[in-house]
């Protein structure tokens, strides 16, 4: 076997907490066949130079990497699962393989879905469906191109085995996932060292996010739990502006870097809608449209109480206290970009976004219409009255770019639930993937837009 492009540039350092992973044995699939790769994403980590023959060894049947990570680990963790604690979590049906440095000097990981059974699988078979995987690249493409800190899927391989689920027509075909992530060190990771009263390795956790994952060097936790507000107050608001709905915020699917991650139920909501959930099993709504800002805070909280363990709580209250503030500043900074204008100061207008949610909640009208018709800050004339208070908080805004791509000159791209199954149907019907490539396609020109 080849060794990898001398671009890599491998950095197990998850190797230095032993206490937060077990070694695992990848699954023996009978058939790989390669779906799709993602050069743009693998070029980031210098793997793009890989032969399709080289990319199935090293991202299918999880051969070691030179300088990296042995064998691969399952991490461990608890978390809030619909806000009740479970202490029976972990890497189910995934894990960590290697840790490389992009082209940033980010410490990125590749991690797993569907790669076998591990100590945390329970009743599992530790695999995932084509569909499910095919869904995964989607929404992760999306969340890109609409600025959105999303991990990004990097390979999707089919593997010749038959699944059996309650939830899709069985027998199911079967692939393995590879996503490229800024870490997978989730809340539930720190709630399951306060679970357990470890607090050395508490605070070599908090080292570790700190150094690996935050570029700064020691381990306070309050500094910590500070930058983590930061980051899951943006990601909250980001979600709000793509108009999108992860489906399960539960607190192990919350990185600490704020990068979205794990996508089983999503949904983008065809309208500015508070009560749209994407999971059939959210029945009270709790990780609905309009109260993901409150589910990833509450989340949040469950970061900070498990730092008591090492710090006192006041500090952490404190630091706690800047939630609100922050994603009060980023949702008015990211729905300027959806706008496509400009800040006329150092803070985001908050009066403008106000008036944008109003006119979205109130004309129920089309998100990726209404997007699409007023980047650039002008609310065309054929839009009513109700448009009124938002005309006037735009005057004097200036367009951040203009409309001159060729994406401007067609239809808006959307990521609604009919598309999604209408790209799944030919492939399951015909192994016609053109579909899908022609999405990813269309979904980074418009990316490339609005960048």
């Amino acid at each position: 076997m080849p060794e990898c492009p001398q671009a890599c540039r491998p950095d197990p350092a998850i190797l230095s907490l032993p206490a937060l992973w077990d070694e695992v044995v990848p699954a023996d699939f009978p058939d790989t066949t390669l779906r799709f790769r993602n050069d743009r994403a693998a070029a980031e980590v210098g793997l793009d130079t890989l032969s399709d023959t080289e990319w199935i060894a090293r991202l299918a049947r999880f051969e070691a990497m030179p300088g990296n990570l042995p064998r691969p680990l399952a991490l461990r963790y608890h978390g809030h699962q619909f806000r009740s604690y479970n202490p029976d979590l972990g890497d189910g049906r995934g894990f960590t393989f290697a840790q490389l440095r992009d082209d940033r000097g980010r410490l990125m990981d590749l991690g797993t879905k569907g790669s076998g059974q591990t100590p945390y699988s329970r009743f599992g078979d530790g695999r995932l469906t084509l569909k499910g995987g095919v869904r995964e690249i989607l929404a992760t493409e999306m969340l890109e191109a609409l600025n959105v800190p999303t991990s990004r899927t990097l390979s999707l391989v089919e593997t010749g085995e038959a699944l059996t689920r309650g939830d899709e027509p069985s027998p199911a075909r079967s692939a393995v996932l590879v996503r490229l992530s800024h870490g997978h060190i989730r809340i539930g990771t720190f709630q399951r060292l306060a679970y357990e009263r470890d607090a050395a390795t508490m605070r070599a956790l908090v080292a570790y996010v700190l150094r690996e994952l935050y570029g700064e060097e020691g381990d306070d936790p309050v500094r910590l739990l500070a930058l983590v507000v930061g980051r899951t107050a943006r990601l909250a608001a980001r979600y709000m502006a793509a108009g999108f709905v992860h489906g399960v915020l539960n607190s192990d699917n919350i990185n600490v870097t704020g990068e979205s991650f794990d996508y089983g139920p999503w949904r983008f909501a065809p309208t500015w809608d508070p009560g749209f959930t994407a999971a059939y099993f959210d029945q009270t709504g709790l990780y609905a449209f309009g109260r993901q800002p409150e589910a990833i805070g509450w989340d949040t909280m469950q970061l900070a109480a498990s730092l008591r363990l090492v710090a006192d709580s006041q500090p952490l209250i404190e630091a706690l206290d800047g939630y609100a503030p922050a994603y009060e500043r980023e949702v008015a900074a990211a729905l300027l970009w959806r706008l496509g204008v400009a800040p006329r100061g150092p803070e985001p207008d908050r009066a403008l976004a106000a008036a944008l949610e109003a006119a979205l909640r109130t004309t129920a009208a089309p998100l990726d219409r209404a997007w699409f018709d007023l980047f650039g800050g002008t609310v065309p004339d054929g839009y009513g009255s109700e448009w009124d208070p938002l005309r006037e908080a735009l005057s004097g805004y200036t367009a951040r770019k203009g409309r001159s791509a060729s994406y401007w000159s067609g239809e808006p791209c959307s990521m609604l639930i009919d598309e999604v199954e209408a790209i799944w149907a030919p492939i399951a019907d015909a192994e016609d993937w053109s579909g899908l490539y022609a999405k990813v396609a269309a979904v980074r020109a418009m990316g490339e837009a609005l960048a």
